[in-house]
């Protein structure tokens, strides 16, 4: 058996998939809680405490106190201004480490796990707890990309790929080989949302979502649910193509139904 587990909860449905796989596998755990960010219902039957996400000298106090060997981050978790953070001494004295070019999201989340194994805590990914929680090559359900929707992917791939160098994004929307949006700081859903205003006619696009290249999954590889399903098919969009083995997929047989049901399809793309 490995060592206790922290669970650094934000908000969403992973959360409580770990926590689940915890109990089921006898795992001992403990929950730090981000306020603002996780779903009370799912933390307030197991150990935990709530904490802000600038009082990290507390967090660090925590995993001490409670024995923590291993640590995962689960859930979204919406970046707060400066004013909202509050930052304790600790995240201040780890702001001025990073500099003024330090604030990409690959690059922050790196830091962020040399802090915290710097603490003598090993970081892990979401897919090591929940390994078959993770895409596989193909597709998953009964639609499959026809030739208009797989030039579509490539053509998303390709963006994704020359955004990597510049620290943006884990998603494009594509349709007929035009790019109909970017996913910024504002996340997937809104990317969609955004893009169903700017559609074309003919045959809908693609939403393509993958990890950037290089990029630290532990803490940040996409994911996509029964949810991102709808949103696709409400926008008007024919499917989803994601990274096999470096995407995420929440409660994967109401995400497959969810998508046969709508006739889009998902579809695992290893990157070359």
């Amino acid at each position: 058996m490995t060592g206790r587990l922290c669970i650094v909860a934000g908000g969403g449905r992973l959360p409580r998939l770990l926590i689940e796989a915890c109990r089921d596998s006898g795992r001992d755990f403990f929950v730090l809680a981000l306020k603002g960010q996780a779903d009370p219902e799912i933390v307030e039957q197991v150990p935990h405490e709530w904490i802000r996400m600038g009082a990290a000298g507390r967090g660090f106090a925590v995993l001490k106190e409670q024995g923590i060997e291993e640590l995962v981050m689960a859930g979204r978790v919406r970046r707060p201004s400066l004013l909202d953070l509050r930052p304790d001494l600790r995240v201040l004295k780890f702001f001025a480490k990073l500099g003024p070019k330090g604030f990409g999201d690959d690059r922050l989340l790196r830091a962020v796990i040399d802090e915290i194994e710097g603490e003598g805590c090993r970081v892990i990914g979401a897919h090591e707890v929940l390994p078959k929680l993770t895409a596989v090559e193909g597709p998953l359900g009964i639609v499959v990309p026809d030739d208009q929707a797989g030039d579509d992917i490539a053509r998303g791939m390709a963006v994704l790929t020359a955004l990597s160098d510049v620290d943006i994004g884990q998603a494009v929307v594509v349709q007929q080989g035009i790019v109909l949006g970017v996913e910024a700081v504002e996340g997937t859903d809104a990317l969609i949302e955004r893009c169903n205003a700017l559609k074309r006619d003919g045959k809908g696009g693609v939403l393509v979502k993958f990890a950037k290249q290089g990029q630290e999954t532990r803490v940040d590889m996409p994911t996509i649910g029964p949810e991102t399903i709808r949103q696709v098919a409400e926008a008007g969009l024919r499917g989803i193509a994601v990274g096999a083995g470096t995407t995420i997929l929440l409660d994967i047989d109401e995400l497959v139904r969810a998508a046969d049901d709508a006739g889009v399809f998902v579809f695992g793309v290893a990157r070359e």
